[in-house]
């Protein structure tokens, strides 16, 4: 007897064959299931026909297989590698055949059914998702083969189980034609990587079932119509509702949005089986231009969001989804894009729980044929269009009812084509009521929404301005930014600049900040893996890194910085007039749920606080509010207030207290260090002395201030390149990276010109230079001293045809083993230019290991701004202006060298850098480089510390 089985269906363009057709996703009050994930037999092959399928048969001895969990990915659990790329197919382009070499899962799960478990016959088997492409036989019978990775697929199996014994075997291949259609920016990894389910369905139980739940701004009613498979009865008894299926009822109703999301329970009985409902009423329109909810225009304040966990990849469990969720709210954000396929359903239950609005994205991507123009594109070829609208339907039917999907997304970068319009035409039949997104359409011919990615400040001002031109249809619709702000490493810059644009323009509604989460793989060697850390022939280094979550789901500085941007609640004041000025920037929700409070700061310390009584300001409003007077007696020197939003009770996603936003308002400015130039220089045994400054004689560099040692003291240009910096290979030649690297700055030379000592001044003239270039800056280090504090100058000016902006301008110095650092500037986390929105001036403290922001790719990082003053190992520095300061235990040579954050080992020194300036941060990993106005210019300046320390007694 043969067990061959063919694996032509491998290279079938088909969806697959045997499954049911697509329902809703919903749990049963009645009907029972059975979980079938947890550990599952295992065996490898190379290639799709290695094996034949007699694995499938009831008494097949696999005790020899190795043992994998469910739901999980085999190359995560010691089964082969992992493989990334952003867009190109990790096999030959030649569709829809794919390589011989197609690594192959067979999984064996034996069950027995609970003792309880219905004889009637009516029991389906759900897989949730599995990449990419699997074939199902239960007892021995072959049940259908299906792909779709991140799409359910049901069979219909009751006929075969019983009671004990039972054996599932699903062979899964890593590769097929329909990775043709998930070329998704993201590891390719194969495996049952969602839940595998066991469902029973009673006799008249519920089949599938569309719940319509409007709402009516201007009557304040909501209408509810629950169309279903099998007649039955709907009861809301919150709205006293009881009506037939297929009949709608209006009632008076809170409506459901992002920021009040109310759900009222509900219960579909049919027959055989009662089924929970969760309704929110909800309008979605495009109405005069603008995507609206409830008459109200939306604007989105988003995020992408790829399903990841270091350890487990795609495998998600639902404490991992909720702190997502939880994590997104606390942070302010109010949407979500679920690029690039449609989440785990239970991730969708928390965005209505908890309130997101939800682009919910098809599992369908063609990137890589970019590469040949979008020559043999498949969603050009209608022999593919029906595994496309197959792909569109299980979307759309399993996430109908989720009343936080507001929009619904074709997929992404799959060029254009007329599988694409049959998709559109399709889902716009099937659900009015939600508008169709998909960025890959510039003409807007099969969506209701104008979006674009990585667009330029400028031209989405344009945008914003009605002055882009295109197809009237797109002249008429809002613009979505579906991705910007791009988050690879230190970063994204210029978010700021976005908000103000989608704050001053009614068409921009907002956009969805590239991505949400680092996909670092957890390493024992290198900590967090990326690209090419596995051996892959093709990959895409830590491209793969570029989101606002650190891999360990730990906030990075961008996504702190995205929170103030977005807060919202506006609290401004510019000191003049005792008045600050609060505005609700919430597009529903008045301010009733939060409580305001003030703190008046002198130098970083509190001298007094309180609360201030806030309006419930309606959306869009705004009051002037008087500030208290000072508080007498507080003591002299820099002040400001600092005001708070903070929630006034508990919430679902946040305890009572949490700050949703804050601002801070001048009161009393800065007073400038000054110090008197009394003492003079005295040369004698190799060293200058100057007041509490030692140098060495004939270089003029300074070994110590009082009993601090002090090493290396120089002009410094350079920072280890952030991604951005460097820029994506796609990018412009204006990439500054490159740029920096070719003009050599990062390995500039210190010529000393001259050492002079003057009645009052130690006076040391050098000029900084690459070798080969005649581009260079002269420094002038101008030390003076009133005996107790010692006073730099420097001077900078630039020679020779500087075409590109300096990387950082400022002194660095070494100090012996530091550990606390404690300053009064910007803090508590680190801050560049066009990422300053969220520093805080206070007075911080920290560990130097603390000062460092641990990017998957080590780079230029930690940097405090606005610093008026910084201690650091007995050592007081004052900046005159104030200043941006740095300290590690590794040079920024060792730094710029690392690969890893395992690569750096700590030294014995600490190295200081007091900038003056710091050159932008940008998006240009993907997005725009920094704005102009962030541009470090080499041009003539002058900057001055105060460096003091207290001898030892």
């Amino acid at each position: 007897m043969s067990f061959r089985t063919s694996t032509q269906y491998v290279e079938d363009v088909s969806p697959g064959s045997g499954a049911l057709p697509p329902r809703a996703w919903y749990a049963s009050c009645d009907a029972m299931s059975l979980s079938l994930n947890g550990g599952w037999r295992f065996r490898l092959s190379d290639t799709a026909d290695a094996e034949d399928d007699s694995f499938a048969t009831p008494g097949y001895d696999a005790g020899g297989w190795a043992e994998v969990s469910v739901p999980g990915h085999w190359v995560l659990q010691g089964h082969g590698s992992p493989v990334y790329t952003n867009h190109l197919y990790p096999f030959p382009v030649d569709p829809p055949r794919v390589p011989t070499e197609n690594p192959t899962g067979d999984h064996l799960r034996l069950f027995d059914l609970p003792g309880d478990w219905p004889a009637d016959g009516g029991t389906v088997l759900r897989f949730d998702g599995v990449e990419s492409c699997a074939r199902v036989w239960l007892n021995g019978t072959d049940l259908g083969e299906f792909k779709g990775s991140r799409l359910p697929h049901e069979f219909a199996v009751g006929h075969l189980l019983r009671p004990g014994g039972n054996v599932l075997a699903v062979r899964v291949h890593q590769w097929s034609a329909g990775s043709y259609l998930e070329d998704q920016d993201q590891w390719w990894l194969p495996g049952i990587f969602r839940d595998v389910t066991l469902l029973h369905r009673p006799a008249g139980g519920v089949l599938d079932f569309f719940v319509h739940a409007s709402y009516d701004h201007t009557a304040g009613a909501g209408t509810l119509r629950v169309d279903s498979d099998v007649a039955g009865r709907v009861t809301v008894p919150d709205l006293g509702i009881d009506v037939a299926t297929g009949e709608p009822v209006t009632v008076p109703v809170e409506p459901w949005s992002a920021e009040t999301p109310r759900l009222y329970d509900g219960v579909l009985a049919t027959e055989g089986e009662r089924v929970p409902l969760r309704v929110g009423f909800r309008t979605v329109e495009l109405s005069d231009g603008l995507i609206k909810v409830n008459g109200r225009p939306v604007l989105f304040k988003g995020v992408n969001r790829h399903e990841w966990h270091p350890e487990r990849g795609r495998a998600l469990d639902l404490a991992t989804m909720r702190e997502d969720v939880l994590l997104m709210k606390r942070h302010n954000i109010n949407a979500v894009r679920t690029s690039h396929y449609p989440p785990h359903p239970a991730f969708l239950g928390l965005c209505d729980e908890l309130g997101l609005w939800v682009i919910d994205e098809c599992d369908l991507e063609t990137h890589g044929f970019t590469e040949q123009g979008w020559r043999d594109n498949p969603v050009d070829d209608d022999r593919w269009t029906p595994a496309l609208l197959d792909r569109a339907a299980r979307m759309v039917e399993r996430d109908k009812n989720h009343p936080s999907v507001v929009i619904w997304s074709l997929g992404n970068e799959a060029g254009t084509g007329r599988g694409l319009t049959a998709m559109a035409g399709w889902i716009h039949g099937r659900d009015p009521s939600r508008p169709l997104h998909y960025e890959g359409d510039p003409g807007c011919r099969d969506t209701d929404v104008y979006s674009r990615m990585y667009a330029g400040h400028a031209e989405v001002e344009r945008i914003g301005r009605r002055l882009d031109g295109g197809t009237h249809k797109r002249r008429q619709l809002p613009l979505i930014l579906c991705e910007y702000g791009h988050a690879m490493g230190n970063g994204p810059g210029g978010l700021a600049d976005y908000q103000r644009l989608f704050e001053t323009h009614e068409r921009l509604q907002g956009g969805f900040v590239w991505e949400w989460i680092d996909h670092g793989i957890a390493h024992p060697e290198l900590g967090y893996a990326y690209g090419g850390d596995f051996g892959e022939e093709l990959h895409d280094g830590n491209f793969v890194c570029d989101g606002l979550l650190f891999p360990d789901r730990r906030p990075s500085p961008g996504l702190i910085e995205y929170k103030k941007v977005i807060e919202p609640v506006g609290i401004s004041g510019d000191g003049t007039d005792g008045t600050v000025r609060v505005t609700n920037k919430h597009d529903f929700a008045d301010l009733s749920a939060l409580a305001f409070t003030w703190s008046y700061e002198v130098e970083g310390e509190a001298a007094d606080s309180g609360t201030l009584a806030v309006p419930a300001l309606a959306p869009g409003a705004s009051a002037d509010l008087e500030l208290p007077e000072p508080p007498p007696g507080a003591p002299a020197g820099e002040a400001l207030w600092t005001v708070r939003a903070v929630l006034a009770a508990d919430t679902p996603w946040a305890p009572k207290g949490h700050v949703v936003a804050w601002g801070q308002i001048p009161a009393a400015e800065r007073r400038m260090p000054y110090v008197t130039a009394t003492a003079r220089p005295v040369a004698g045994d190799g060293v200058i002395t100057l007041g509490p400054g030692v140098f060495d004689a004939r270089t003029g560099v300074l070994r110590a201030v009082g009993d601090v040692a002090v090493s290396g003291l120089r002009l410094d240009v350079w920072r280890a390149t952030t991604d951005n910096d460097d820029g994506a290979d796609w990018q412009s030649d204006l990439r500054h990276g490159p740029l920096w690297r070719k003009l050599g700055l990062h390995r500039m030379r210190h010529r000393l010109d001259a050492v002079e000592m003057g009645e009052d001044a130690l006076t040391v003239r050098t000029r900084v230079a690459a070798a080969a270039r005649e581009t260079g800056l002269s420094a002038v280090y101008r030390w003076t001293s009133d005996g107790d504090r010692l006073r730099l100058t420097v001077g900078t000016v630039p020679e020779g045809d500087w075409t590109v902006p300096l990387p950082r301008l400022g002194i660095r110095f070494g100090l012996p083993a530091v550990d606390g650092v404690e300053w009064y500037g910007g803090g508590p986390g680190e801050a560049y230019p066009d990422t300053r929105t969220a520093s805080v001036v206070g007075r911080w403290r920290s560990t130097v290991e603390g000062l460092q922001t641990p990017y998957v790719r080590p780079q230029e990082n930690g940097a405090r701004i606005d610093v008026r003053w910084a201690e650091l190992g007995g050592l007081r520095v004052e900046g005159e202006p104030a200043f941006w300061l740095t300290a590690r235990r590794w040079t920024t040579e060792q730094l710029d060298a690392a690969a890893h954050r395992t690569d750096l080992v700590p030294g014995d020194t600490v190295w200081v850098n007091l900038d003056h300036g710091q050159h932008g941060i940008g998006s240009q990993s993907c997005g725009p480089a920094p704005l102009p106005r962030y541009h470090l210019r080499a041009e003539p300046a002058e900057f001055s510390f105060v460096f003091s320390a207290p001898a030892t007694p």
